[in-house]
């Protein structure tokens, strides 16, 4: 292998250049278009200051456009041959263009590559989590619409408390994916700069067009000191995956209140054949396998995280341990966003039993209603509270309609106040559309 940085005096021990790369290579596959890219438009930027001349420009973004295409239909394929994706890229320029294949390193260091390829990486991945949490919040708001007067119990402590809805239930939840959706856009904007052109981490003694490769690669502002960009490479990943994290607590809430409700001693939820599993020893199960994996989901995050934490106990600069980054946040989210893909249809097929949920309501469960219906005609809510909870016998001729109708403070079962939350979704603008 001719390494980027040998030269033909320098004996190389392979075993320790294999731990060296690790899985680099393979790692390196799902960010080497997002490289390619980013050479496209550091290429130009070097025609625009005079280093390349238009014809060598031309040479090289055509080889890159043509190695694009051959990447993207399995014609070229990352392996031992390489060190790394960037090595890689600048080999094949070399082997098919000659000389001018060189050049395309002339200002960028492989710190500044691998920086801009996880940046632009990161960018499609959250504009994705956007993607999912909306379609998932909208499929929660149109079960929050057709439950809207459903009554089920509502628990605290795992213990019956009062009447609530299942529209209150769902709608809980699209608020909560709602806001994961504006933490993961948020956190898009946040790491949307370019670090392109700081090189090593110091700058170099040619004046870059740093703002055109911030057009060209449609970011949003320039990351502008050199060191800080290096030192950001740990920290924007662990943000992005802060906000996968949010959206897959939720998830696993929703999972966990499904394994519950599915269970024979709730019988509220029955869930399609098509979402569950068989048992390979008992022929009368049918298992809730999505729903405990997606419980699972967040603790590949969370170990991402801890991952990611670790390795960031470092000085300023660049170190190789930094490598290690790419890892957790490319499992991380390969893992969860394709959790995050199962939501909408478990949502919408999340059916649940009025007669068994009706059945689950007692009259104990009126009290709340009883003191604060005494509280809203005078009585001190101590005294209202005190009554209610020695004099339930009048709470019998309550039903959970009428306790449901009753509960009218914004976002309560009277008063889900769906509309305001659709006007919250119509504002997201980062939303790729799932696959």
């Amino acid at each position: 292998m001719n390494y980027l940085w040998g030269n033909n005096t320098t004996d190389v021990d392979e075993r320790v250049m294999r731990f060296l790369a690790a899985d680099d290579v393979i790692l390196d596959r799902q960010l080497l278009h997002y490289d390619i890219q980013a050479t496209v438009a550091h290429v130009e930027g070097l025609a625009r200051i005079g280093l390349l001349s238009p014809a060598e420009q031309s040479d090289l973004c055509t080889g890159l456009d043509e190695l694009a295409r051959q990447v993207a239909d399995g014609k070229f394929v990352l392996d031992e041959r390489y060190e790394d994706g960037h090595s890689a890229i600048e080999a094949w320029l070399v082997e098919r263009l000659g000389e001018v294949g060189e050049k395309v390193h002339t200002g960028r260091s492989r710190n500044d590559q691998v920086l801009v390829a996880t940046r632009l990486f990161m960018r499609d991945a959250l504009e994705e989590l956007v993607g999912h949490c909306r379609v998932t919040a909208e499929a929660c708001l149109a079960q929050a619409r057709d439950y809207a007067h459903t009554p089920m119990p509502g628990y605290t402590h795992m213990q019956r408390a009062v009447v609530s809805s299942v529209g209150t239930w769902f709608a809980g939840f699209a608020e909560a994916f709602i806001d994961n959706a504006v933490l993961a856009e948020a956190s898009h904007n946040w790491i949307n700069a370019n670090p392109l052109g700081t090189a090593a981490g110091y700058g170099v003694n040619l004046l870059l067009d740093r703002d055109y490769t911030t057009s060209a690669l449609a970011f949003d502002r320039l990351q502008l000191n050199p060191v800080y960009t290096q030192n950001s490479r740990g920290k924007f990943e662990l943000q992005a995956l802060n906000s996968l994290g949010q959206a897959l607590l939720d998830v696993r809430r929703y999972a966990w209140d499904l394994s519950l409700f599915t269970s024979s001693e709730f019988g509220f939820v029955k869930l399609p054949e098509q979402l569950t599993t068989g048992s390979s020893i008992m022929p009368n199960k049918r298992n809730p396998d999505l729903i405990e994996l997606l419980r699972a989901t967040h603790g590949v995050v969370q170990g991402a995280i801890t991952e990611m934490h670790a390795v960031l106990s470092l000085p300023s600069g660049y170190h190789r341990d930094l490598q290690t980054t790419k890892g957790p946040l490319l499992r991380a989210f390969a893992r969860g966003l394709e959790a995050m893909s199962c939501m909408p249809a478990l949502i919408l097929s999340t059916s649940f039993n009025e007669e068994k949920l009706r059945g689950a309501i007692e009259p104990a469960m009126y009290a709340t209603d009883q003191a604060i219906e005494n509280a809203r005609q005078g009585m001190p809510f101590r005294q209202a509270y005190r009554a209610a909870k020695t004099d339930l016998v009048d709470t019998t001729e309550s039903t959970p309609e009428e306790s449901l109708t009753k509960k009218v403070s914004p976002g309560a079962a009277g008063n889900l106040c769906l509309e305001t939350l659709e006007q919250r979704l119509a504002k997201l603008t980062r939303a790729k559309v799932p696959k």
